[in-house]
């Protein structure tokens, strides 16, 4: 429902602002908005502002022209002051005519009415404050089972901007694809030519997660079944865990969390021929580059956050019928019971199956 502005765009769109600052699998899934922009407005100088951990994707998007970091890290008052007055001041240089925000929070609606922009479409979202930031405003309530990426291009869809290509997709660039054979080369990874399964065990938030030994077991079964190297995946500060799983398990099994930017990962995940892991950036940079995966959910629902498509399975504790609960674990006390009884032989079959094709 339209609930302030015209109802569609107005005038010549020569400069367009995009607000993605959710996390890094938020803005994958915003991937399709972009490109629909691009289509509907193909002499339009695009930018999206996202937070820094995301950067690097929009610089390598080829539907942006560039992107806008937007950080907070500590600086002393006068420091401070100087970095939001040139940051202000580089914002309004762009002479934005539209601005979208895809996110409900306020710091993206500050950055709107900042921009100077004569349009800024949004969300219609509390507090009410918030909402007086915006010219343009539709009220569009969340169902669970409505995809992410979806819900996000159905903002655009009512303003006009029509998505050919609704699903993401990221494309990784020569130059990164031969830096991913370089990492996987040195590390031993690829000597027979056997392409790896990835495997994410991590998450940013804990109730997420499975459990380091049920991973042990799956990829020592993946291993001896199939024949095929698996590697750990995730950030810097969780490659002393993924370590823990490596030594656990023993040959065939490499650690390569932390060993890359984001955009190598995304090259190594292309260089895969499944992808395993929890509700994470992982499993949507893996399906945006066309790499089948198995997802393992919990309290999240996968309706709304798991990669759709044949290629893409999903696996969560069957018989509950609290699933999925969308909390922070049971009664949000951060700890899953659905993912801590969840077991190996539950998960596998899944494995088995997506790896059958792919293997013969």
């Amino acid at each position: 429902m339209f609930v302030k502005g015209n109802q569609r765009i107005v005038g010549a769109v020569h400069s367009i602002l995009l607000i993605q600052l959710g996390d890094v699998g938020d803005l994958v899934l915003s991937f399709p908005c972009i490109r629909a922009l691009r289509e509907q407005f193909p002499a339009a100088k695009i930018m999206v502002a996202v937070r820094g951990k995301a950067a690097e994707l929009i610089q390598l998007c080829p539907w942006a022209d560039g992107v806008i970091v937007v950080s907070a890290p500590k600086r002393s008052f006068r420091n401070g002051t100087t970095f939001q007055w040139n940051f202000f001041a580089e914002l309004r240089r762009h002479q934005f005519d539209l601005v979208i925000d895809l996110r409900a929070g306020t710091r993206g609606a500050i950055l709107a009415v900042l921009s100077g922009a004569r349009q800024r479409i949004g969300f219609y979202f509390s507090p009410w404050w918030r909402n007086l930031l915006f010219t343009d405003l539709y009220d569009l309530p969340y169902s669970p089972e409505v995809h992410v990426s979806r819900y996000l291009l159905d903002l655009l869809e009512v303003y006009g901007v029509h998505a050919r290509h609704p699903w993401p997709e990221f494309f990784v660039p020569p130059g990164k694809q031969a830096v991913a054979a370089a990492i996987l080369l040195k590390a031993g990874v690829t000597p027979d030519g056997l392409l790896p399964v990835a495997l994410q065990p991590f998450s940013l938030w804990k109730y997420k997660e499975w459990g380091e030994q049920k991973y042990v077991q799956l990829i020592r079964r993946i291993r001896d079944v199939w024949q095929l190297p698996v590697i750990v995946t995730g950030t810097p500060d969780e490659r002393s865990r993924a370590q823990i799983i490596v030594d656990a398990v023993g040959e065939g099994v490499f650690n390569l969390a932390g060993e890359t930017t984001l955009s190598e990962y995304a090259a190594i995940l292309q260089c895969c021929q499944l992808f395993i892991g929890v509700d994470s950036a992982g499993q949507h940079l893996a399906a945006a580059v066309g790499v089948p995966t198995v997802s393992i959910y919990g309290p999240s629902n996968p309706s709304s956050w798991a990669p759709r498509g044949p290629q893409h399975r999903v696996v969560c504790k069957q018989g509950l019928s609290c699933l999925p609960c969308r909390c922070t674990g049971c009664q949000n006390s951060h700890v899953s019971l659905c993912l801590n009884e969840l077991e190996v032989d539950e998960v596998y079959p899944a494995v088995a199956a997506a790896l059958q094709p792919l293997t013969l």
